[in-house]
């Protein structure tokens, strides 16, 4: 009897401990992905800011300025690239919308980014863009990958439409979550106008041939949860200025935006709440399951070879043969 609960708990120990590693190496990397449905919304503020007036072309001070950005995943386009690029794609449409302190619009950019599900890195197909030119990414945007590593990454600006590296400072605590801290710096930068402007009947084309330009830099900061790869809170220290042209009256330059954009207090609550429930998902299936698998492989088999080695005992009854003597004979 107790040889074959030994051997029982020799194949279940087998069993756990060859689970283990698969769950983690095997499972983890296809079970792990960004849904292609997920819709999500942020709003940003810039307090202090400054911002131009386009009616007196001149730049003002302001209490503030609102930039509200939603993603929402795009399930209809997923389906579709995935039957040519054979693995699992999300599509996010994306909008920035910015405001003024008096709720009108400033400006407005959409963008559709494609990627692959499971790993984040960009998937390049019909429809890529930002404010409606086309445009081939390359590095991550929005999110980083699962299991985010200490070490610099390529993310796209999709401002001046370039990759520029977004470099690792250091792991902080951020409200009771363990973060990576990255910052990226985009340096002066011509740029496109936006394609909707705040005032009607100006557009990129009628700037254009007043020879007004637009530039831009920014201080890029994100604070990542590397579990999920998931930003639980952002900043940047953004300006913009219009240069040169006869749309200004003379004068070299004005501050079309500065401000130091954060994160709305609302929004960081939410989205630290979030990544705190993704993050136990995520490290039940690279931690929690496998070790525990591992390290209940090894309990069974160590009762498993306990057993055995009761049962080959030589003083057990139950290993005792009792035999009558042989006759002996003359």
């Amino acid at each position: 009897m107790r040889r074959k609960a030994s051997l029982i708990l020799l194949a279940l120990a087998v069993f756990c401990t060859a689970l283990s590693p698969l769950l983690r190496w095997y499972a983890f990397p296809r079970l792990a992905k960004i849904p292609a449905n997920q819709y999500q919304d942020m709003v940003l503020e810039a307090r202090d800011a400054t911002l131009l007036d386009y009616g007196t072309m001149k730049a003002r001070k302001v209490d503030k300025v609102s930039i509200v950005q939603t993603l929402r995943g795009n399930v209809e386009a997923s389906e579709k690239i995935e039957k040519t690029a054979g693995r699992d794609v999300v599509v996010w449409d994306g909008l920035s919308y910015v405001q003024g302190p008096d709720g009108k619009m400033v400006s407005k950019i959409p963008e559709r980014y494609i990627f692959d599900a499971h790993t984040q890195e960009p998937v390049h197909a019909t429809g890529e863009m930002v404010d409606g030119d086309p445009v081939r990414r390359e590095g991550i945007e929005f999110k980083w990958p699962f299991l985010t590593e200490k070490r610099d990454y390529e993310y796209f600006d999709a401002q001046a439409r370039i990759t520029a590296p977004i470099h690792y400072k250091g792991t902080q605590d951020f409200r009771g979550v363990s973060v990576y801290y990255f910052e990226q710096t985009i340096p002066w930068t011509k740029v496109p106008f936006p394609k909707a402007m705040p005032v009607k009947g100006i557009t990129p084309e009628s700037v254009a041939k007043t020879g007004t330009t637009r530039w831009y830099t920014t201080v890029r900061k994100f604070w990542v949860e590397p579990v999920t790869g998931a930003p639980v809170y952002g900043e940047e220290i953004h300006k913009e200025e219009l240069r040169g042209g006869t749309l200004l009256g003379g004068r070299d330059k004005v501050t079309a935006f500065s401000g130091h954009v954060k994160m709305r207090e609302d929004y960081i609550e939410s989205t630290v709440d979030l990544v705190k429930s993704q993050r136990v998902l995520v490290l039940s299936l690279t931690t929690y399951l496998p070790w525990g698998l591992l390290t209940l492989g090894v309990a069974l088999l160590s009762l498993s070879l306990y057993l055995e080695a009761r049962g080959r005992r030589p003083g057990d009854p139950s290993s005792t043969q009792t035999r009558e003597p042989e006759p002996v004979s003359a």
